[in-house]
């Protein structure tokens, strides 16, 4: 863990605002000296660990339940949002974030003005949601939920369940907390049968401690830089 960066045991449940310094635009988590999105295509980043990592759009049918670990920007969300939307498809999209650190909403603004393809998701968002505010309807299909607080403490009390994960803490090495094989055993115990999850990740420990949680478990090309990442399905989880 880096020098200085918060250990969230002592903080717990906080509303406490991310520290950002700025890097061509792209915002930079002081705590944790980590950008929140790729410095060559954020979107892109996303399209291909998340969506693609979880086999959307084309799971987009019926009701579908999307968990993540870190909100940061809302970018993962903007861009699940707009192939939601695109895929026409009937149902309700259900998505919960667990977030340590909120984003104040004018650097959420900031950061979010790097995607002008989705500048009306952005408003909307910004419109509806701040930190603390609970479950929110971002249109009639569509749910935004961001429960605030150390993500250990949180999850493993929360009553629902995901069909879907994004987990996207930052950097392993820099934020090893987000990472530890308890909190990944809770998002094992919070995913449906045939559930997924993907991450930009393929760390050996992460890969390991998702196959002990009960996921089976994939490495992939990367996006970028990144050679590999990381996909995971569950095949033994109860039913919530």
């Amino acid at each position: 863990m880096p020098k200085d960066a918060p250990d969230l045991r002592q903080t717990g449940m906080t509303d406490q605002t991310a520290k950002l310094d700025w890097r061509d635009g792209v915002p930079i988590a002081r705590d944790f000296d980590d950008p929140y999105f790729s410095f060559d295509d954020g979107l892109a980043e996303t399209q291909h660990v998340f969506l693609d990592g979880n086999d959307l759009p084309a799971r987009f049918d019926g009701d579908l339940r999307i968990g993540e670990l870190g909100f940061g920007t809302g970018l993962n969300l903007l861009v699940t949002w707009d192939a939601w939307v695109r895929a026409g498809k009937r149902g309700r999209l259900d998505f919960t974030s667990f977030e340590a650190f909120p984003m104040a909403q004018a650097d959420m603004a900031t950061a979010l003005a790097h995607f002008p393809t989705l500048a009306g998701y952005g408003a909307k968002l910004l419109e509806t949601w701040t930190a603390g505010a609970g479950r929110v309807v971002l249109d009639d299909t569509m749910t935004l939920q961001v429960i605030i607080g150390d993500a250990r403490q949180t999850l493993p009390d929360w009553q629902g369940a995901a069909d879907i994960w994004y987990l996207d803490g930052f950097s392993p090495a820099k934020n090893p907390e987000l990472w530890e094989p308890a909190l990944l055993q809770a998002v094992a115990a919070h995913t449906s049968v045939g559930g997924t999850a993907a991450t930009y990740s393929a760390a050996g420990h992460i890969r390991r401690a998702l196959a002990e949680a009960g996921f089976t478990v994939t490495r992939h090309p990367g996006y970028g830089r990144k050679r590999h990442m990381t996909r995971a399905r569950m095949q033994n989880a109860d039913e919530y």
